[in-house]
Protein backbone atom coordinates (compact mmCIF):
# COMPACT_ATOMS: atom_id res chain seq x y z
CA UNK A 1 0.00 0.00 0.00
CA UNK A 2 2.86 2.31 0.68
CA UNK A 3 4.23 1.60 -2.77
CA UNK A 4 0.98 2.75 -4.34
CA UNK A 5 0.98 5.96 -2.29
CA UNK A 6 4.59 6.68 -3.20
CA UNK A 7 3.97 6.00 -6.85
CA UNK A 8 0.94 8.32 -6.84
CA UNK A 9 3.04 11.10 -5.24
CA UNK A 10 5.85 10.58 -7.73
CA UNK A 11 3.34 10.52 -10.55
CA UNK A 12 1.75 13.79 -9.42
CA UNK A 13 5.20 15.37 -9.00
CA UNK A 14 6.13 14.23 -12.52
CA UNK A 15 2.87 15.68 -13.87
CA UNK A 16 3.61 18.99 -12.17
CA UNK A 17 7.15 19.00 -13.52
CA UNK A 18 5.87 18.25 -17.04
CA UNK A 19 3.31 21.02 -16.70
CA UNK A 20 5.99 23.50 -15.59
CA UNK A 21 8.26 22.45 -18.47
CA UNK A 22 5.43 22.83 -20.97
CA UNK A 23 4.39 26.21 -19.60
CA UNK A 24 8.03 27.39 -19.63
CA UNK A 25 8.48 26.21 -23.20
CA UNK A 26 5.18 27.84 -24.20
CA UNK A 27 6.25 31.07 -22.50
CA UNK A 28 9.63 31.01 -24.26
CA UNK A 29 7.93 30.36 -27.59
CA UNK A 30 5.51 33.24 -26.98
CA UNK A 31 8.32 35.64 -26.01
CA UNK A 32 10.41 34.63 -29.02
CA UNK A 33 7.46 35.07 -31.40
CA UNK A 34 6.59 38.44 -29.91
CA UNK A 35 10.19 39.63 -30.21
CA UNK A 36 10.43 38.48 -33.83
CA UNK A 37 7.18 40.26 -34.76
CA UNK A 38 8.29 43.38 -32.86
CA UNK A 39 11.64 43.51 -34.62
CA UNK A 40 9.99 42.97 -38.01
CA UNK A 41 7.49 45.75 -37.32
CA UNK A 42 10.26 48.13 -36.23
CA UNK A 43 12.33 47.41 -39.34
CA UNK A 44 9.32 47.82 -41.65
CA UNK A 45 8.26 51.04 -39.93
CA UNK A 46 11.79 52.42 -40.17
CA UNK A 47 11.93 51.51 -43.86
CA UNK A 48 8.55 53.14 -44.48
CA UNK A 49 9.60 56.35 -42.71
CA UNK A 50 12.89 56.43 -44.64
CA UNK A 51 11.05 56.08 -47.96
CA UNK A 52 8.52 58.74 -46.95
CA UNK A 53 11.32 61.09 -45.84
CA UNK A 54 13.32 60.58 -49.01
CA UNK A 55 10.28 61.41 -51.18
CA UNK A 56 9.46 64.40 -49.00
CA UNK A 57 13.01 65.80 -49.18
CA UNK A 58 13.29 65.31 -52.91
CA UNK A 59 9.95 66.95 -53.67
CA UNK A 60 10.34 70.17 -51.68
CA UNK A 61 12.86 72.93 -52.17
CA UNK A 62 14.65 74.96 -49.49
CA UNK A 63 12.20 77.85 -49.88
CA UNK A 64 9.31 75.55 -48.98
CA UNK A 65 11.02 74.45 -45.77
CA UNK A 66 11.76 78.06 -44.86
CA UNK A 67 8.11 78.95 -45.53
CA UNK A 68 6.88 76.17 -43.26
CA UNK A 69 9.22 77.21 -40.44
CA UNK A 70 8.30 80.89 -40.98
CA UNK A 71 4.57 80.10 -40.88
CA UNK A 72 5.00 78.13 -37.66
CA UNK A 73 6.84 80.97 -35.93
CA UNK A 74 4.32 83.51 -37.25
CA UNK A 75 1.45 81.56 -35.69
CA UNK A 76 3.47 81.14 -32.49
CA UNK A 77 4.11 84.90 -32.36
CA UNK A 78 0.43 85.72 -32.88
CA UNK A 79 -0.59 83.35 -30.10
CA UNK A 80 2.00 84.76 -27.66
CA UNK A 81 1.04 88.32 -28.59
CA UNK A 82 -2.63 87.66 -27.89
CA UNK A 83 -1.78 86.05 -24.55
CA UNK A 84 0.42 88.97 -23.47
CA UNK A 85 -1.81 91.82 -24.63
CA UNK A 86 -5.15 90.46 -23.44
CA UNK A 87 -6.91 92.93 -21.20
CA UNK A 88 -6.46 91.89 -17.64
CA UNK A 89 -9.29 92.23 -15.18
CA UNK A 90 -8.50 95.02 -12.78
CA UNK A 91 -9.54 95.22 -9.16
CA UNK A 92 -11.93 98.04 -9.96
CA UNK A 93 -13.69 95.98 -12.64
CA UNK A 94 -14.00 93.07 -10.22
CA UNK A 95 -15.39 95.38 -7.54
CA UNK A 96 -17.93 96.85 -9.95
CA UNK A 97 -19.00 93.37 -11.02
CA UNK A 98 -19.44 92.18 -7.45
CA UNK A 99 -21.48 95.29 -6.59
CA UNK A 100 -23.61 95.28 -9.70
CA UNK A 101 -27.37 95.80 -9.71
CA UNK A 102 -27.87 92.06 -9.17
CA UNK A 103 -26.27 92.23 -5.71
CA UNK A 104 -26.88 95.73 -4.40
CA UNK A 105 -24.87 96.32 -1.23
CA UNK A 106 -26.80 96.97 1.97
CA UNK A 107 -26.41 100.49 3.26
CA UNK A 108 -24.17 100.80 6.28
CA UNK A 109 -25.86 102.24 9.33
CA UNK A 110 -23.40 103.62 11.91
CA UNK A 111 -26.14 103.23 14.56
CA UNK A 112 -26.49 99.52 13.85
CA UNK A 113 -26.80 98.55 17.50
CA UNK A 114 -23.81 96.19 17.46
CA UNK A 115 -21.09 98.79 16.81
CA UNK A 116 -20.04 96.99 13.60
CA UNK A 117 -17.48 98.71 11.41
CA UNK A 118 -18.35 99.35 7.74
CA UNK A 119 -16.06 96.48 6.69
CA UNK A 120 -17.59 94.10 9.22
CA UNK A 121 -21.04 95.05 7.94
CA UNK A 122 -19.89 94.32 4.39
CA UNK A 123 -18.57 90.91 5.48
CA UNK A 124 -21.87 90.21 7.27
CA UNK A 125 -23.81 91.04 4.09
CA UNK A 126 -21.63 88.64 2.09
CA UNK A 127 -22.04 85.94 4.74
CA UNK A 128 -25.81 86.41 4.44
CA UNK A 129 -25.50 85.87 0.67
CA UNK A 130 -24.09 82.42 1.44
CA UNK A 131 -20.50 82.97 0.36
CA UNK A 132 -17.66 81.02 1.94
CA UNK A 133 -14.86 82.81 3.74
CA UNK A 134 -12.54 82.21 0.78
CA UNK A 135 -15.09 83.64 -1.68
CA UNK A 136 -15.55 86.69 0.54
CA UNK A 137 -11.78 87.16 0.74
CA UNK A 138 -11.49 86.95 -3.05
CA UNK A 139 -14.32 89.39 -3.57
CA UNK A 140 -12.96 91.96 -1.08
CA UNK A 141 -9.31 91.47 -2.12
CA UNK A 142 -8.07 90.57 1.36
CA UNK A 143 -6.60 87.45 2.89
CA UNK A 144 -8.59 84.58 4.30
CA UNK A 145 -7.29 85.23 7.80
CA UNK A 146 -8.55 88.84 7.61
CA UNK A 147 -12.06 87.62 6.80
CA UNK A 148 -11.90 85.10 9.65
CA UNK A 149 -10.87 87.92 12.00
CA UNK A 150 -13.77 90.08 10.80
CA UNK A 151 -16.16 87.16 11.27
CA UNK A 152 -14.85 86.52 14.76
CA UNK A 153 -15.34 90.20 15.64
CA UNK A 154 -18.89 90.10 14.22
CA UNK A 155 -19.71 86.99 16.26
CA UNK A 156 -18.38 88.48 19.49
CA UNK A 157 -20.15 91.85 18.95
CA UNK A 158 -23.44 90.14 18.12
CA UNK A 159 -22.96 87.51 20.85
CA UNK A 160 -23.50 84.54 18.51
CA UNK A 161 -21.58 81.35 17.78
CA UNK A 162 -22.29 80.62 14.11
CA UNK A 163 -22.69 82.34 10.76
CA UNK A 164 -26.36 81.41 10.52
CA UNK A 165 -27.07 82.85 13.96
CA UNK A 166 -25.35 86.10 12.98
CA UNK A 167 -27.51 86.40 9.85
CA UNK A 168 -30.71 85.66 11.78
CA UNK A 169 -29.91 88.23 14.49
CA UNK A 170 -28.97 90.83 11.87
CA UNK A 171 -32.27 90.24 10.07
CA UNK A 172 -34.25 90.56 13.32
CA UNK A 173 -32.50 93.86 14.13
CA UNK A 174 -33.06 95.19 10.61
CA UNK A 175 -29.42 95.22 9.50
CA UNK A 176 -30.24 92.82 6.68
CA UNK A 177 -33.47 92.43 4.73
CA UNK A 178 -35.34 89.14 5.26
CA UNK A 179 -34.26 86.37 2.95
CA UNK A 180 -36.42 85.70 -0.09
CA UNK A 181 -37.33 82.05 -0.23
Amino acid sequence: MTNKKVSKKENSNNNKADLVKRSNSYFCLMVRTTLIFGICLAVLLGLLKWVEYSFFVKDLSLETYLGIVGGFFTLLGIWIGLKLTREKRTQMQAFEKSHSRENPPQEYDPQNGFNLSPREHEVLVLIAQGLSYQEIADRLFVSLSTIKTHASNIFSKMDVQRRTQAVMVAQKKGLLPPLKV
